[in-house]
């Protein structure tokens, strides 16, 4: 049964432009005085994307940069020691800008089978590929994850950590879409059960903290991260069609928080904060829900990272992110 948490009106996804930890944090932290989170800047090159920082964080696997992507290895080379310097930047830098504060922070890591479908084995097929394989990277992730969630409580002792779980292939693995290293064909479809297991036993390393699913993707399976044990769901809401109603009203009438994605994540002109949380609004009305459940259910956020934005856009996004969820409070009919 998922725990009942209440999270801040608003936040960022993760990625931000630029390469300057320092300034990365300020904007995180100062854009959300109730909910900062540490941020990735994918810019700075490999090891500071999104894979390779999750790879990073592996204990006893790693993984080093191909021409094909990130491959497992058998030792530390200096693409997984780039990866752990920049995270311990970011860090330092989040410590910084952190002192005193006490609240929810929220870090973000690659779920399961994001990094599955992307880390390649040896023979370079995806560790996808071998049931073996990608048990153990399971069990290597939340060694890592544990380890990680230990070092922010250590550095922000005020912090309640909200994890975040990057899956934006998810939907891809469910499907049996993700291709081969010869692109001809595709890796099986893991069983259902087996990728609702392996997602439970990650989000249980957070020891009952809140943890958030987040994809991008269309056809987000809100209902099977429910069910292991997602606090909260974030999502680009500009990919919701009606047939994601009936369980978008399950989740939210189980408790389950949405992070909802309506500030678009690249360069654009912004509308007014209530036009940009009109269609949370409309929603809302089309499942019949309380309009008082709004505030308690919604967490504003951009629709993804904010690494292809420009730095004053991204800057702009989050502070409008602030603004939306206030709109929302104030005229939640």
């Amino acid at each position: 049964m998922n725990a009942h948490f209440s999270f801040a009106p608003a936040t960022g996804i993760g990625s931000l432009p630029g390469g300057d930890a320092r300034e990365a944090a300020k904007t995180a932290t100062g854009s959300f005085d109730d909910f900062p989170f540490l941020p990735e800047l994918p810019a700075r090159g490999p090891g500071a994307d999104m894979i390779g920082r999750t790879a990073g964080m592996l204990v006893e696997m790693y993984a080093r940069v191909e021409p094909s992507g990130w491959r497992l290895g058998d030792h530390p080379g200096r693409d997984t020691k780039r990866a752990r310097s920049w995270l311990v930047q970011d860090l330092d830098a989040l410590e910084e800008f952190t002192q005193g504060y006490e609240g929810q922070v929220k870090v973000q890591a690659v779920g399961p089978w994001t990094l599955a479908a992307a880390l390649e084995l040896r023979n370079g097929e995806a560790v996808l590929s071998d049931p073996g394989a990608y048990r153990d990277l399971a069990g290597s992730l939340n060694e890592g994850l544990r380890e990680h969630l230990a070092d922010v409580r250590r550095r922000v002792p005020g912090a309640q950590i909200v994890l975040q779980l990057d899956e934006p292939s998810l939907v891809a693995v469910l499907r049996g879409q993700v291709r081969t290293a010869s692109g001809y064909r595709t890796y099986r479809t893991p069983d259902r059960q087996v990728v609702e297991a392996t997602l439970r036993d990650v989000i249980g390393v957070h020891g009952g903290g809140p943890v958030v699913v987040h994809s991008c993707a269309p056809d987000v399976p809100f209902a099977l991260l429910r069910r292991a044990g997602a606090a909260a769901v974030s999502f680009d809401f500009s990919l919701l069609t009606e047939r994601d109603d009936d369980t978008i009203g399950e989740a939210v009438e189980g408790g389950t928080r949405l992070f909802a994605g309506v500030v678009p994540g690249t360069d654009g002109t912004l509308s007014d904060p209530a036009g940009s949380v009109m269609g949370v609004r409309t929603l809302w009305r089309r499942l019949g829900l309380h309009p008082g459940l709004l505030t308690e259910a919604v967490t504003v956020t951009p629709s993804c990272g904010l690494a292809g934005a420009s730095p004053a856009y991204a800057r702009e996004a989050l502070a409008h992110c602030v603004r939306a969820a206030r709109s929302l409070a104030d005229n939640p009919e």
